[in-house]
C-alpha cells in the first residue's frame, strides 16, 4: 500500500537538503516504473534557468506526496544510471554534477534520490538533451519545463560568446547616412558636460565616433564600419527597423493599472526613436516624480539625490542589458506608487549576485561604454549598489528584480512606498480587527508587502526580509493557517495575498505597436462606461457598503468581527468605511492612492465609494469633477 504524506511531513527533510542551495525549486518524479527519462529535460531547464532539485521516488499531487517505496538497492542503481547518462553526449551535452550533488535519503522506511543542479554560467549555455541544441534545450517557468524556441537558443549562444558581443558586430550595408545628426550633436554636448576636460572634445566628428565605437574595425575579419551599438544608439528609426524589426522602446505613464496610459513615449513617427533619444526623453520625466530636498554641498545646492542616480542607473541598465535580438519590446512604466523597468532577455548573473553587487556582466558592452561617458552604466558592478542605495536613502521598499519567460524579460520594480506606511497599518488594523498585535515584525512586514503589492512570494520576501527561505516558507504557511494570508498556485509558482482580498489579473507587460494610432481622447472611455452602467450594478444602500466590486452581493451576515472567531469581512458598514476614510485622507490624495490604502479597485472607489462620502470628503477641484489631477481630502473642521 502506498504511503501518503502531507507537505508538512516532508518539509523538514527537504529544507535540510536545500539548506545551502541557491534555489528552492524542486521537481518530483516517480521512479516506480524505472529511471524517469524526463529527468534530462528538467536537468537542462534547471541548468539554463536558476537551478533546482530533482527528487526520484516521490510523486506529488495537490501538496500530497506518494512514495514509490524504493529500496536502497534501487536508488543506487538509478544513481549509477544517472552518472552514466550524464557523461554520454548522446544524452546530454555537459556533465554538471559530482557525487556530492546526489544523495540517497531514507524516509518513512523507504528511499528517495535527491539531485541538485546549479545554474550554469552563461559561457556554458545552452545545456541541452541529445545532440541538437534546437530540439533539446529547455528552460523553467512557473508551469515547469518548457522547450526553448530557436530564437531563445540563439540568444544563449550569443550570450555565451563573451569575446564577441552582439552589439559590436559590423553592420553590412549600413553607414553614417543611417545615423541621426541631431542625436550625435546632442550626445557630444552631454559628453562635454560630463567630461569637460576630455581630450576627445576637440576631435572631428568622425574620429570622435570611432573613439566611442560607433565605427570600428573588426580585427578578425578586417572589416570596418558602423557597429550595431552605434546604430541602436544614434540611428534613424527606419534604419534601426531595417536591422531589427522588433525594436520598440516604450514608456507609459499610468494612473490606474486598469486604464490606458495618460502619457506615452514610443516610436510614433514624431522623433528619431533611437536609444539615446529615448533615454534623453524618459529620464527627465522619471526623475521629475522624485522628491528634491534642499541639500547643500559646499556652498552650492545639490539637485541630484541618490534616488535620482538610482533611476538613471535603472533606466540605463534596462537599455544596456536588453537582448535586442528577441521578439519582445523594452518597456518602462511609471505608476503613481512605483516605476517598472522591463527589458527583453535573461539575467546573465544570478539574481542574488545583483543584490550582492561587485560583479558586472553586460550583454551590450559597446552600448555600456557609450552610456558610461554620460555618467551611467559604470563597469565596476556598482550600478546595482546605486539603485539599492538610492531607494534605501528614501526609506522606500527595496527594489525587486525578477525574470519572466515567454517572452524572456528581466523586470525591475522600484516601489516609491515605505515598507510599512501609517495608512497601510490603519487599513490592516480595520481589516483584521486588532489582531495585528499577534504578529511579529517579519510577519507584519510580509502582510504589509502583500497588501501594497497585491501578492507576494517566497522569492520576493527573500529580498525584503533577512530570513532563510525555509523559515519564510514556514512563516507563510502559519499566516495562511491564521487567515492573514491566502495562497494560490503550487511549488515555485505559489503566491500569497491578503486573506479575503481578491487579486486582479496581471497587467500585460508587452504593449502592441498597433495601439500607437489610437487617439488619446479615448483614455477616459472606460471611466464613462462605468458611470453609464452604474444602474446595472448593485447599489449601496442603508448602513452597509461593499468596497469590493467582485463581492457586492455578499451578505452583511457573513461578517464576523470577533477576535476569537475571525473571518475577513467582505462588506463594511458605512460607519466603518467613514472612519477609515477620515483616517486615510488627512492630506490631499488621488483616488488611486485611496484605493491602494483600502486595498480595492480604483474605478470602484472613484465612481461608487467617494460619491457616497460627500458629507466627509471634499474635492480639490470642486468645480471640475473630471479634472485629471483630482484629489480628495477629509473635510476640515471649522
Amino acid at each position: 500500500m502506498k504511503r501518503i504524506y502531507e507537505y508538512e511531513d516532508l518539509q523538514p527533510v527537504l529544507d535540510k537538503l536545500l539548506e545551502d542551495k541557491e534555489s528552492n525549486d524542486m521537481e518530483f518524479k516517480s521512479a516506480k516504473g524505472g529511471f524517469p527519462h524526463s529527468m534530462w529535460e528538467t536537468y537542462s531547464s534547471f541548468a539554463n534557468t536558476d537551478g533546482g532539485a530533482i527528487v526520484f521516488g516521490i510523486r506529488e499531487k495537490d501538496d500530497r506526496f506518494y512514495l514509490d517505496g524504493l529500496t536502497k538497492e534501487q536508488v543506487k542503481k538509478y544513481e549509477k544510471e544517472f552518472f552514466n547518462g550524464m557523461h554520454n553526449k548522446q544524452i546530454v551535452n555537459i556533465p554538471l554534477l559530482n557525487e556530492n550533488d546526489v544523495q540517497a535519503v531514507e524516509f518513512g522506511g523507504t528511499y528517495f534520490l535527491f539531485f541538485y543542479i546549479s545554474r550554469v554560467d552563461r559561457s556554458l549555455r545552452p545545456v541541452y538533451c541529445g545532440l541538437d541544441p534546437y530540439t533539446g534545450t529547455y528552460r523553467r517557468d512557473l508551469d515547469g519545463d518548457y522547450h526553448c524556441s530557436r530564437e531563445e537558443v540563439n540568444s544563449m549562444f550569443s550570450d555565451a560568446n563573451i569575446a564577441d558581443p552582439v552589439d559590436g558586430r559590423i553592420m553590412e550595408n549600413f553607414g553614417k547616412e543611417d545615423l541621426d545628426p541631431a542625436s550625435i550633436m546632442q550626445y557630444r554636448r552631454k559628453f562635454e558636460q560630463w567630461n569637460p576636460d576630455h581630450v576627445w572634445n576637440t576631435l572631428p566628428e568622425n574620429q570622435f565616433l570611432e573613439k566611442i565605437n560607433v565605427f570600428r574595425k573588426d580585427r578578425k575579419t578586417g572589416k570596418y564600419g558602423l557597429t550595431y551599438a552605434g546604430l541602436l544608439m544614434f540611428g534613424t528609426y527606419s534604419a534601426i527597423m531595417d536591422a531589427n524589426p522588433n525594436f520598440f522602446p516604450d514608456y507609459q505613464e499610468i494612473e490606474d493599472p486598469k486604464d490606458r496610459w495618460i502619457n506615452r513615449i514610443c516610436p510614433d513617427g514624431n522623433w528619431e526613436s533611437n536609444l539615446f533619444q529615448f533615454y534623453s526623453r524618459v529620464l527627465p520625466i522619471l526623475q521629475s516624480f522624485l522628491p528634491r530636498p534642499f541639500i547643500l554641498e559646499g556652498n552650492q545646492r545639490k539637485t541630484e539625490t541618490p534616488a535620482h542616480v538610482a533611476v538613471r542607473e535603472a533606466l540605463t541598465n534596462a537599455l544596456v542589458h536588453a537582448d535586442f535580438t528577441v521578439n519582445a519590446s523594452l518597456n518602462v512604466y511609471k505608476y503613481p506608487n512605483k516605476m517598472v523597468f522591463s527589458n527583453p532577455g535573461t539575467m546573465l548573473i544570478p539574481i542574488w549576485q545583483f543584490y550582492k553587487g561587485g560583479e558586472s556582466v553586460c550583454r551590450n558592452k559597446y552600448l555600456q561604454t557609450m552610456f558610461s561617458f554620460l555618467g551611467s552604466a559604470e563597469k565596476a558592478g556598482s550600478g546595482a549598489d546605486k539603485i539599492l542605495h538610492g531607494w534605501e536613502k528614501q526609506n522606500w521598499k527595496r527594489p525587486y528584480l525578477m525574470e519572466r519567460s515567454r517572452p524572456n524579460k528581466v523586470v525591475l520594480t522600484m516601489s516609491m512606498e515605505s515598507l510599512i506606511d501609517d495608512k497601510v497599518m490603519d487599513a490592516l488594523e480595520i481589516l483584521f480587527n486588532g489582531r495585528l498585535s499577534t504578529l511579529d515584525h517579519n510577519q507584519l512586514l510580509a502582510l504589509a508587502l502583500a497588501y501594497t503589492e497585491e501578492e507576494i512570494s517566497n522569492e520576493r520576501l527573500q529580498y525584503a526580509l533577512e530570513m532563510h527561505k525555509a523559515d519564510i516558507s514556514q512563516m507563510l504557511g502559519n499566516m495562511c493557517k491564521q487567515q492573514f494570508l491566502e495562497s494560490s498556485g503550487r511549488g515555485r509558482g505559489t503566491t500569497y495575498h491578503v486573506y479575503g482580498i481578491e487579486v486582479p489579473p496581471v497587467r500585460n507587460m508587452d504593449t502592441s505597436k498597433s495601439n500607437i494610432s489610437k487617439d488619446k481622447s479615448n483614455i477616459d472611455t472606460s471611466k464613462s462606461n462605468i458611470l453609464e452602467n452604474k444602474g446595472n450594478m448593485d447599489t449601496l444602500k442603508g448602513d452597509s457598503m461593499d468596497t469590493s466590486k467582485s463581492n457586492m452581493d455578499t451578505s452583511k451576515s457573513n461578517m464576523d468581527t470577533s477576535k476569537s472567531n475571525f473571518t475577513h469581512p467582505k462588506r463594511y458598514s458605512k460607519e466603518q468605511l467613514k472612519k477609515l476614510l477620515m483616517g486615510i485622507c488627512q492630506e490631499w490624495m488621488t483616488a488611486e492612492e485611496i484605493a491602494i490604502s483600502l486595498g480595492r479597485d480604483t474605478k470602484y472607489v472613484k465612481n461608487f465609494v467617494l460619491p457616497k462620502m460627500t458629507d466627509i470628503i471634499e474635492k480639490m477641484y470642486e468645480n471640475i469633477p473630471n479634472h485629471p489631477r483630482q484629489k480628495y481630502r477629509a473635510k476640515q473642521k471649522d
